[in-house]
């Protein structure tokens, strides 16, 4: 049955064919397949940058099946494995009975490669089983992290809370130790829950009501019932039993309520978990909620006004040194008179203790250099600040990340993950000292950190970041060069001036739905250009190579046809290339598409030709115009093997009536034999290089 769920497989093989057919039987069950293809250790190093779910292996240039587990162990990486063989070393590599030698949730070793349903039922399982584990241990973390809010609510809470097992008294809170008047803890830890109950009566019906608890009913859980101090006193009281852990461990939670209403209850605890009780200031439960409703208001409200908001991670800088001097006491000391200073400094805005020693901020409706302001005049407050314990005095620093929230901010705990990198930043320029402040760059986050990439991408494509290149392409048949092809760059404006290319930002841009919105700005913005150049060189024409999204997109053809019809001028201004991957992953919607556009005289190529077993059927069911030859062909051409390759191969794409674009041209050696392979068009840095203008010689 198909799912709507995606793999991402990692194959790793010389036989491209054959990880193709394992797609095309896997889609029968996923809505999408990535495939990811390789058969070297270099590029099996780089692929693992990425998230893959099931991992097959059959044959590689320099690697084993044992070299690839021990990569990904190296690495740390949860990731399903298969090991292929052949049918020849299936008898030596399965056990006695014909079984793979090795079956688990992790691994499977050797399925024989040509048992391709045997292969597609363990990447199933494999997968499934990936998918468990991982929601296991998410689930794992929610639950640690319940727990610690909830010990930490019942720490602090005003009504009067312990953990019992089997009837004995393992924690209890302040306010349970003050109901019964005990000095500490360790006075209650190991005395049964009975000893506090007054009247024989009354402990007969505990302990039934106790046993039938611990026997699984839960119809009561409420105890009416006289308690007693260790000095005897007694007072009524409602006890309530609830199930809990503390330290991953099951216990009895016990509640003894006295005179409370619930409501009165209940505002209590709400308040308790919400209030840090050393400084007044929120806690951190109460700054992520306050973070996530000023990331709601600005990413669905505040987009149509502009207005942008930040956030202020304040971490004090020498508190070991503070706690190794003066103890807990100095820290604490610390901790409050910074707490009021910042409460008086930003008194507009909202303060919390986000844990010991950090703090948090949130402006609202600022801008980038207000941020900034702010942080370099509180990092100078708190540096300026004396802190007195007792009879001394003494000081910190802090340093400050700053993150901005705008309408494309990533989720709060992202944005939380963005402030906490800010700070290491600080420790590595600063060796550990801090006093400073670092505001969270995009464009210096972008090449490691898909999240800012992302972010990155979509400012972008709404403020004009990316820019265009174009190469001309000389026709052989016209003698000219006003055929242009454009070229996406990413400039991310850091000091070193780096320059994405879109091998390096397109996956992501797939992974966060942007590839649709990247297409229609390139061409949008290459055509403008174009519009003014065909007011002088009216044959001006340009090729444009677009993602796998734009040839699955209906509305392309019609996109295309206003663009063309909008720069004017003698037909064929416009034409648009595929890979030849995306076109054998939609073979049929690709012909659909290609028809679509030959109709509105868009001329349609395919990039990257030869780079499949079927090129040549490909282009046969489609009737491109026009095929780019994939650059392996062109390398060492002049040798006799592989000019005769491209000749062969250019023959048969010409007997179809398809040009073809020779691109690659670097050097001499391959100018010299390009002339003569029957290509139309040459292209390459030998000819000319890309411009960022559309020059028409």
């Amino acid at each position: 049955m198909r799912t709507e769920t995606t793999l991402n497989l990692l194959v790793i093989d010389d036989d491209q064919l054959y990880a193709e057919g394992l797609i095309n039987l896997l889609k029968a069950y996923y809505s999408e397949v990535t495939l990811g293809f390789l058969d070297d250790k270099e590029e099996l190093l780089k692929s693992l940058r990425q998230s893959w779910d099931v991992l097959v292996f059959g044959r590689a240039y320099d690697l084993s099946f044992t070299d690839v587990v021990s990569i990904v162990q190296q690495h740390n990486i949860d990731l399903p494995i298969i090991g292929l063989i052949s049918e020849e070393l299936a008898d030596a590599a399965c056990n006695d009975d014909g079984l793979p030698m090795v079956i688990d949730g992790t691994m499977v070793k050797a399925l024989v490669a040509n048992e391709r349903t045997q292969v597609v039922l363990a990447i199933r399982l494999l997968h499934d089983n990936l998918r468990n584990r991982r929601q296991i241990a998410t689930l794992q973390q929610v639950l640690n992290e319940s727990e610690q809010r909830a010990n930490l609510l019942i720490k602090n809470s005003k009504s009067a809370v312990a953990y019992i097992d089997q009837g004995i008294h393992i924690f209890a809170n302040d306010s349970y130790l003050k109901l019964f008047n005990f000095e500490s803890m360790d006075d209650i830890i190991g005395m049964p829950v009975i000893d506090l109950i007054a009247g024989s009566d009354n402990i007969k019906e505990f302990k039934h009501f106790l046993r039938q608890f611990d026997k699984g009913n839960r119809e009561q859980v409420e105890f009416n019932s006289s308690s007693k101090t260790k000095q005897g006193r007694t007072f009524e009281v409602k006890l309530q039993l609830a199930t809990a852990t503390l330290e991953g461990e099951p216990v009895t939670q016990i509640i003894i309520q006295q005179n409370n209403s619930s409501a009165d209850i209940d505002k209590q605890l709400a308040l308790a978990e919400r209030i840090d009780s050393l400084t007044g200031l929120t806690n951190r439960r109460g700054f992520e909620e306050r973070l996530a409703s000023l990331h709601q208001q600005v990413t669905t409200q505040a987009s149509k006004s502009g207005s942008e908001a930040g956030l202020l991670y304040i971490q004090l800088d020498s508190t070991g040194k503070i706690g190794s001097s003066l103890g807990l006491e100095g820290v604490d000391a610390a901790v409050k008179q910074i707490a009021a200073l910042l409460d008086e400094l930003v008194a507009d805005y909202p303060v919390s203790r986000f844990s010991d020693t950090s703090f948090t901020v949130l402006i609202s409706d600022t801008s980038t250099q207000a941020l900034k302001e702010l942080a370099e005049r509180i990092r100078q407050r708190i540096s300026e600040t004396l802190i007195n314990v007792g009879k001394r005095t003494i000081s910190t620093t802090a340093s400050i990340g700053v993150v901005k929230i705008d309408r494309n901010a990533p989720e709060p705990k992202v944005l939380l993950a963005r402030a906490l990198e800010a700070i290491h930043h600080i420790g590595i320029e600063t060796s550990n000292q801090g006093d400073a402040y670092h505001f969270y760059d995009l464009s210096k986050h972008a090449t490691d950190d898909d999240s800012a990439l992302a972010e990155y991408l979509v400012n972008a494509i709404n403020n004009n970041r990316f820019e265009l290149m174009f190469q001309p392409i000389y026709d052989i048949t016209l003698d000219r060069s006003d055929f242009f092809e454009v070229y996406l760059r990413l400039p991310l404006g850091d000091a070193d001036n780096t320059v994405l290319t879109p091998d390096q930002f397109l996956s992501v841009a797939k992974s966060n739905n942007l590839l649709e919105k990247i297409d229609r700005w390139v061409l949008i913005n290459a055509f403008k250009q174009l519009s003014e150049v065909r007011k002088s060189h009216p044959q001006a024409r340009l090729l444009v190579q677009l993602t796998s999204a734009s040839l699955v997109d209906k509305k392309l053809a019609s996109v295309a046809s206003q663009i063309i019809k909008a720069v004017g001028g003698p037909a064929g201004a416009l034409t648009i290339q595929f890979n030849e991957q995306d076109i054998r992953n939609h073979l049929t919607i690709a012909k659909s598409q290609f028809s679509a556009l030959s109709k509105i005289n868009c001329r349609v190529a395919i990039h990257n030709f030869g780079s499949t077993t079927k090129s040549l059927d490909t282009a046969e069911f489609v009737q491109p115009d026009m095929i780019r030859i994939a650059k392996n062909y062109v390398e060492d051409i002049h040798t006799d093997d592989n000019l005769d390759t491209v000749k062969s191969l250019i023959t048969e794409v010409n007997k179809i009536n398809i040009d073809v674009l020779m691109p690659y041209i670097e050097d001499a050696a391959t100018m010299s034999v390009s002339w003569s392979v029957g290509a139309r068009y040459l292209q390459g840095y030998y000819l000319e290089e890309p411009s960022s203008t559309i020059n028409v010689v």
